[in-house]
């Protein structure tokens, strides 16, 4: 019995596929499918699948031309299965020729050539076509329009007028967000708001309910939340592995010419709060949840008239819990996360927020265990993905709920409200 294998990603699973399967079978008596997992997809700049494994799994099962189906989940996989099944054959589409020829030491390597006109990545870029407009600094439109070149199916555009654009991302200074928020909306517009998506709480809930009311997407942009590592982080501190969770610390800082002198001119710039708290307070809410009992905002300003924040602590009670932020522009301190459970604890290192690294610790240190996922620029790829998804699922994303998005923009409105301890 001749054995052939072939991997591939099947999103949006289309005619072009089956007759690549069709033409694989052919080859032998026996075909065995690999369906790439999503985290393997990302290692490979592949963030934009619309379907799930257990979609794609599912969709590549009903044409019932696969023998067998397996999962790929890692590098250098092909050659373990290709061993493990004993297999006479290794095929994959003619895009890829030359880049499997190493394979030939095992096997006979195929390449079929690829249905012509026909690609998931054109049917995502055909179902999307969501046009965004950036509103905000040089240096960040130029950083979000280089990472959405990564997502396909989104463009940005340059233009004004209303009818050229879908959507906007939002990176203007904190105090203007309603207001651009306000207009994006009523003008029909989907909005991608860098946080806090305001600095006060009734602003916030007055854009929410205007969104739900015209059916458009009002989404936060703190791309921590969208990296695998995070998400991943969060899982596992929430599956009970290190206990009951009774601390979350977390510390964002970032030390900037002139900031932390008196007499420099803060114009243009965030102070720490903004710039940090909503990222701070992200793994605090969505671990320990929104109903803290009380808090404490103790901070070091170095322009009250500017109400710029040099350096700032915030302690949150909670029924059965404690969180603490400290956040900074004009001072500086290891920038790592600390997970504290009753059994052990998850540490990230600095920088935390952007991590594709995170331990989990116990007393019994061989215990211990690592966790690595890919990171790909910033992560602001991977929050333009879910935004569009959004947009085209018209479901809110769930890496940032409402309600965190509240308490943020709450926590924001207090420190503006000067219910703070000055030192």
């Amino acid at each position: 019995m001749v054995k052939v294998i072939t991997y591939g990603t099947f999103d949006l699973l289309h005619y072009g596929h089956i007759k690549l399967l069709e033409r694989a079978k052919a080859l032998g008596d026996y075909l065995i499918v690999g369906v790439t997992s999503d985290d393997f997809d990302k290692t490979r700049g592949k963030i934009n699948n619309q379907q799930s494994l257990i979609e794609r799994l599912s969709a590549v099962k009903s044409t019932g031309i696969a023998d067998e189906i397996i999962v790929e989940e890692y590098e250098g996989q092909k050659v373990d299965d290709i061993r493990r099944y004993d297999i006479d054959i290794f095929t994959v589409g003619s895009d890829w020729e030359g880049r499997f020829d190493y394979l030939n030491d095992f096997c006979k390597v195929v390449y079929l050539p690829r249905t012509k006109g026909v690609s998931s990545s054109d049917i995502r870029a055909e179902s999307r076509k969501i046009r965004m407009r950036i509103i905000g600094g040089l240096k960040t439109g130029e950083k979000v329009g280089a990472e959405t070149a990564y997502v396909n199916g989104v463009e940005i555009t340059d233009s004004d007028n209303t009818e050229d654009y879908d959507a906007v991302y939002i990176a203007t200074m904190p105090e203007e967000h309603y207001a651009e928020i306000k207009k994006a909306l009523l003008d029909g517009k989907h909005v991608l708001c860098e946080s806090p998506v305001a600095i006060k709480r009734t602003d916030y809930n007055e854009l929410k309910e205007i969104a739900r009311e015209k059916s458009l997407i009002l989404a936060d942009a703190i791309k921590t939340a969208y990296s695998t590592a995070y998400s991943r982080l969060l899982a596992v501190a929430k599956s009970g592995i290190i206990g009951e969770i009774v601390s979350v610390d977390a510390v964002c800082t970032s030390l900037r010419e002139g900031v932390g002198e008196r007499g420099a001119n803060f114009d243009g710039k965030q102070n720490s709060m903004c710039a940090w708290g909503p990222t701070a307070m992200l793994p605090v809410f969505q671990l320990l949840g929104t109903e803290y009992k009380s808090k404490s905002i103790v901070t070091k300003l170095i322009s009250k008239e500017k109400l710029f924040d040099g350096f700032t602590k915030i302690d949150f009670i909670f029924e059965n819990a404690a969180a603490s932020i400290r956040i900074a522009k004009a001072a500086k301190a290891e920038g790592e996360l600390v997970v504290t459970g009753t059994k052990g604890y998850i540490y990230v290192p600095a920088p935390w927020w952007k991590t594709d690294y995170f331990e989990v610790r116990f007393e019994n240190q061989t215990d211990n265990k690592r966790f690595f996922y890919q990171l790909d620029g910033d992560g602001i790829r991977y929050e333009i993905v879910a935004f569009a998804k959004a947009i085209e699922g018209n479901k809110r994303s769930c890496n940032i709920s409402e309600d965190v998005t509240s308490a943020i923009c709450s926590v924001t409105e207090d420190f503006y409200n000067g219910k703070y301890l000055e030192i």
